[in-house]
């Protein structure tokens, strides 16, 4: 397996992670600015599909109208000149001051209307470049003090944004579809919607569920001490899945914006097989782009900042070509069939049964021998997690 990327392997990255400054709480910037047409021609050459950026990434907040339409003609022309395409837009609500209790549940009801006008705005560019997924991160969705925010009402004020955006898309007759990106903490104290579980919730109660996905990323649910792994097979098993952002995170700490793989390569290893193959036995796949969110490092000039770009691709091709040695390992698929790993496909009624039938059947419970599994019967997971490690590091 050749680990050069191609278009076809649907590589992307945000125009905010390669094009960082590398500013942070404790000290300035390190490299300059990256131009945006620079940025789309490198990206071409090392293989990558596509661009996506917040509207503040392309212009900057008090642009003109002229100004911001310069800067979307210029990336227009490089997406002409070189192919790649904006497979997704978002927009920044969390960087000026006037975003700093939030857009869309901002205690100040005029800062809520304009964070509404801000996104209706850049949904019309989504949908002029093509994109298909429109992302809502919320990163300043939240408080630092409990009294500080009615959570019900910002919850419910959630909603009627979301639902106010879904009214649009459907009126325009944009063929785009929102994904939530939830994060548990940082730059809030605490944020809403801060897992996968929280924004599936949230999502049942909006008026077009059907519109509504997520985004998860990679650091956000290990921030929070969950393996990313198990958020993406639920959101996957809920057709819920729109987009994804891969990176890397080393433990429950602030956001690292690592390159894929460089935190818990283990847990990358485990997803991309997932992504890939769809579970042990097949089952649904992710076929959208697998774009990268991370942060070059802040020690790296520009020629480490591409190196970093093609770290990402390369770890993810590694780990595919792992995970696909693993699945073909004739030893793996028999620990998996002696973990029973697969029986947990099978209903555990049998069909047309009911609680009447189980009650009746002895041996589901008067005749078990549950004393069996004591010193016994053991499920043989060890093996099959060292069968994983072995083609993780390429001893197999």
């Amino acid at each position: 397996m050749t680990l050069t990327p191609t278009r076809d392997d649907k590589f992307s990255f945000g125009l905010w992670t390669l094009g960082w400054n590398a500013q942070d709480q404790f000290g300035g910037a390190t490299r300059p600015a990256l131009d945006t047409v620079v940025a789309v021609e490198k990206l071409a050459e090392l293989g990558a599909y596509g661009l996506t950026f917040h509207d503040d990434d392309l212009f900057p907040f008090e642009s003109t109208d002229a100004e911001r339409q310069h800067e979307i003609d210029r990336l227009k022309q490089v997406l002409a000149d070189t192919g790649l395409v904006v497979p997704m837009v978002t927009t920044n609500l969390f960087s000026h001051p006037v975003f700093k209790d939030g857009g869309f549940t901002s205690n100040d009801r005029a800062v809520r209307r304009f964070a509404l006008r801000k996104v209706l705005r850049n949904i019309d560019l989504a949908a002029e470049l093509g994109a298909k997924t429109f992302v809502m991160w919320g990163g300043r969705e939240g408080s630092e003090y409990d009294a500080a925010k009615d959570i019900r009402g910002a919850l419910e004020r959630y909603r009627e944004a979301v639902n106010l955006l879904g009214d649009y898309v459907v009126d325009k007759g944009y063929d785009l579809r929102f994904a939530i990106e939830p994060k548990p903490n940082e730059p809030r104290g605490d944020i809403l919607l801060p897992t996968v579980g929280h924004a599936l919730a949230f999502i049942a109660t909006l008026e077009r569920p059907e519109m509504v996905g997520l985004n998860p990323e990679t650091g956000h649910e290990q921030m929070a001490g969950l393996n990313f792994t198990h958020g993406i097979a639920q959101a996957l098993y809920s057709g819920k899945l729109f987009h994804i952002d891969l990176n890397g995170q080393r433990g429950v700490k602030f956001d690292q914006d690592l390159v894929f793989g460089h935190g818990d390569v283990q847990n990358a290893f485990s997803l991309v097989d997932l992504l890939e193959h769809g579970g042990p036995d097949g089952g649904q796949t992710y076929t959208g782009p697998r774009h990268f969110d991370y942060k070059p490092s802040r020690t790296e000039d520009l020629t480490g900042v591409w190196d970093s770009v093609a770290a990402n691709m390369q770890m993810y091709l590694l780990l595919k070509e792992r995970a696909a040695a693993f699945r073909a390992d004739p030893e793996v698929q028999e620990a998996l069939s002696a973990a029973k790993v697969d029986e947990v496909n099978t209903p555990t009624l049998d069909a047309g049964e009911g609680y009447d039938a189980l009650l009746a059947d002895r041996s589901s419970y008067e005749d078990f021998d549950a004393s069996a599994y004591f010193g016994g019967k053991g499920f043989g997971f060890v093996r099959l997690q060292q069968l994983a490690m072995e083609h993780l590091l390429g001893a197999r």
